[in-house]
């Protein structure tokens, strides 16, 4: 009697207190991500990258950052979900190999226009450089806007060494040489080249 009065109590005391109820909760789904992430850090599919997969060359490591601060990823997702409609329409579902050397990767779960994971190769620089300047000239039914600054914008060579150079300290292998040629491998060029760049490496090397 004794013993399920304290065990009653015990619980009362878990439900009636606000504070003690978000603890329990905290630690719960703390210890349960726990168990779910930890593991992938030890895993060769997460962890490896996918044959053929190359570090970003110093113009694609510009476009991607011209990408993300033009916000193309809030309708683009760079995840191709393993299911027949989305593996017959994109290509082969993407894999976390692929995506070992992006940081932060640009998977996602909203898509309001087409998927880019594996849009590398399939359409031609001037295609991509007419559609960015005026989506409308080769897709007559897009509501993507148009980025006509990224034909005169020239990209910042001052600080694409210093961004290879923090992405190697994070498991990137840019080698010396690699870093102190950036600025001259994006010296005069425009954004909208480098924005060409990294579209046309994406998804080149699982097909």
């Amino acid at each position: 009697m004794s013993e399920h009065k304290t065990q009653g109590l015990s619980h009362e005391r878990v439900e009636t207190s606000n504070f003690l109820m978000i603890v329990l909760i905290l630690i719960a789904v703390a210890f349960g991500g726990l168990v779910e992430i930890v593991p992938l850090f030890f895993q060769k599919s997460t962890t490896e990258p996918v044959e053929g997969v190359k570090p970003y060359t110093a113009l694609q490591l510009a476009g991607r950052d011209v990408y993300i601060r033009e916000g193309c990823y809030n309708c683009h997702s760079q995840m191709i979900r393993p299911f027949r409609a989305e593996t017959l329409r994109y290509g082969h579902y993407s894999v976390a190999g692929e995506s070992v050397y992006d940081h932060p990767f640009q998977w996602g779960s909203k898509r309001t226009g087409p998927d880019l994971a594996r849009v590398g190769g399939r359409y031609s620089d001037e295609w991509h450089r007419v559609h960015l300047n005026n989506p409308r000239d080769v897709v007559p039914e897009s509501i993507m806007p148009e980025y006509p600054w990224l034909l005169t914008n020239k990209v910042d060579e001052t600080t694409i060494g210093a961004h290879m150079a923090a992405l190697r300290k994070v498991g990137v292998p840019y080698s010396d040489e690699e870093i102190a040629k950036a600025s001259e491998d994006v010296a005069g060029k425009t954004e909208i080249e480098a924005v060409i760049a990294y579209l046309q490496s994406l998804g080149r090397a699982l097909k």
